[in-house]
């Protein structure tokens, strides 16, 4: 059987890397090989035609590609829920974030501040204006490049407050996670999985996807920083 390729966005990379290896497991005749890049341009790349049997992105990037043919309609299956975290870099006091306006004020205190390009930074952009403070803090943002994680520029301490999906901060030396958002302002994004149109093993990798789905993956999903959808 030839390989299933995937294409993923970096915020469920270590955790498809993990699902993948959990499938290997049960079912050894099947090879699965997953390239994780930024979202964005992991929508490109779909876009452009270039040949994958599946993609695991943010469920509004792949309801887009099924609008635009690139992915089977029909086939989309929710894997997981990602919530963002905070984080600083190591050693550094932690600040209050326990409720909004506390977190509000750590933003306005903090002297750089990073997110990213995915989903939760556009949403994150949305609650700056929300909150009225984005020309105030639009000389401290520093927006990560695709596909380069956020931790990364924290634990360079070129970021002193930064915000990304839990699951892409776990076991990043250098950080010290401050925790989730507050609640009333968590920004809560579904990771989902569909076949691809250019799939030459539709089938194979629709059952892939309902493996990742079922309860035998759970444990793995929450080990990951995330819940299942």
């Amino acid at each position: 059987m030839t390989p299933l390729r995937l294409i993923s966005s970096m915020a469920t990379k270590s955790l498809l890397a993990g699902l993948v290896a959990l499938y290997e497991e049960n079912f050894p005749d099947v090879q699965v090989l997953v390239e994780s890049v930024g979202g964005v341009d992991a929508t490109q790349r779909v876009q452009s035609g270039e040949a994958f049997d599946g993609v695991v992105l943010a469920n509004n990037a792949v309801d887009k590609l099924i609008e635009e043919g690139h992915v089977v309609r029909g086939s989309r299956v929710d894997l997981v829920k990602s919530g963002v975290a905070v984080a600083v870099p190591a050693g550094q006091p932690l600040p209050n974030i326990s409720n909004e306006a506390a977190l509000k004020a750590a933003i306005l205190a903090a002297p750089t501040l990073g997110y990213s390009t995915g989903p939760s930074g556009v949403q994150l952009d949305k609650q700056f204006e929300a909150w009225g403070i984005t020309a105030q803090i639009a000389t401290k943002l520093i927006r990560a490049q695709p596909g380069v994680p956020v931790a990364a520029s924290i634990a360079k301490g070129d970021v002193l407050l930064g915000f990304q999906q839990l699951s892409e901060m776990l076991g990043v030396e250098g950080i010290t996670i401050v925790g989730p958002l507050p609640p009333e302002v968590q920004i809560i994004t579904t990771f989902s999985g569909s076949v691809s149109a250019s799939s030459q093993q539709p089938q194979a990798m629709q059952a892939l996807l309902e493996f990742w789905r079922s309860s035998a993956c759970d444990a793995l999903k929450r080990q990951h920083g995330m819940d299942p959808a």
